[in-house]
C-alpha cells in the first residue's frame, strides 16, 4: 500500500519522501514505484518525460527527521493499533505543527489513533484500495476531533491523485470493510464446511453476483493476515458473533499461508 500511494502521488505531481525502517525496504519500494511508473508509460497514462520527472520527485530515507518539511505524513503499516500509533508517536517530534497526519487504516478508529498523538485536529483517515494505482475510491474518515479544514485538505489531496473521495464516519471497518470482510469471512466458512471448493465459491460470486473477483481470490490479494486482523477489530469493537473470524482463516495465518505475498493462500502463486 505504501509504494502504491507514493506512486499515485508522484504521478499527480507531488513530491514524495518514502520512509521505512531499513534501506533494503525503501530500495525495494522505490524499485516497485519505478516499475509502476514505467508501466504507466506503456499504457499511455504518462509520457516518458513525465515518468522521468515523477521519478526525480521521489526521495527515500530511513531517517525520520527528513520528513520535517512534509505537508502530509501518510502511514501505511500493518493493521494493528499499536504499530500505527507507534509510527505517529515516533514522528511527532520531527513534524511541523501544521503537518497533517494521515492513516491508511482500513478498520481501526481514527479517533483512537488521533488521540495517541498531540494533533487530533490535524489527523484524518484516507483509506486507499489495493492496487492503489488502479482503484478509484478513497474513504475519507474524520475522527471526532478532526478539524473541517483538515478534512477539506485531505479530500483535495485524494482528488489531486485522481481518486473519488467518499466521506464516511468513524465506525469500525468504515463502510468498505464492514460490508466486505464479513462476506470474505463467510466464504471461508463455506470452504471450511465443505459447501464448495475455493474455485466453486469464487465462481458463484463472479458469475452469479457479477463480482470481478471471488471473495477468496480477493482475500489472497489483500492478505489473509490483514483479513484476520480486520475481522478481529470488528469482533472486538462490536462484540457481535457475526464478526467472529473463521477458524480456518486463523489456521492459515498461523501456517504462514497469507495469500499472494507468501506464495500460498486459498490458491498457490509461483514466486518470482
Amino acid at each position: 500500500m505504501g509504494h502504491g500511494i507514493a506512486h499515485v502521488m508522484l504521478r499527480a505531481g507531488h513530491h514524495v519522501i518514502l520512509l521505512d525502517t531499513s534501506q533494503a525496504f525503501v530500495d525495494a519500494g522505490a524499485k516497485r514505484i519505478a516499475k509502476g511508473l514505467a508501466r504507466d508509460v506503456e499504457k499511455a497514462r504518462l509520457t516518458e518525460d513525465q515518468r522521468a520527472q515523477a521519478v526525480s520527485r521521489l526521495k527515500t530515507t530511513t531517517v525520520p527527521v527528513d520528513l520535517a518539511s512534509s505537508d502530509f505524513i501518510i502511514e501505511a503499516v500493518t493493521e494493528k493499533f499499536e504499530a500505527k500509533a507507534g509510527v505517529f508517536r515516533s514522528l511527532e517530534g520531527y513534524s511541523r505543527p501544521e503537518t497533517i497526519f494521515v492513516s491508511n487504516t482500513s478498520s481501526i478508529s481514527i479517533t483512537r489513533l488521533a488521540a495517541a498523538t498531540g494533533r487530533p485536529s490535524k489527523f484524518v483517515g484516507l483509506h486507499f484500495f489495493n492496487p492503489v494505482p488502479v482503484m478509484k475510491l478513497v474513504e475519507v474518515v474524520p475522527g471526532l476531533q478532526t478539524a473541517p479544514e483538515t478534512v477539506e485538505r485531505a479530500i483535495a489531496l485524494a482528488e489531486s491523485a485522481g481518486k473519488t473521495a467518499v466521506r464516511v464516519n468513524d465506525f469500525p471497518g468504515f463502510v468498505s470493510n464492514r460490508v466486505l470482510m464479513p462476506m470474505i469471512n463467510e466464504a471461508v466458512f463455506c470452504l471450511m464446511e465443505g459447501v464448495a471448493d475455493a474455485a466453486g465459491i469464487d465462481n458463484v460470486m463472479k458469475l452469479g453476483m457479477n463480482h470481478p473477483m471471488g471473495p477468496l481470490e480477493l482475500a489472497d490479494l489483500i492478505g489473509l493476515d490483514v483479513c484476520r486482523d480486520i475481522m478481529l477489530v470488528l469482533y472486538e469493537s462490536f462484540h457481535d458473533s457475526k464478526y467472529r473470524p473463521c477458524p480456518l482463516l486463523g489456521k492459515m495465518v498461523a501456517a504462514g499461508w497469507l495469500g499472494c505475498k507468501s506464495g500460498r493462500g486459498f490458491y498457490e502463486y509461483p514466486q518470482k
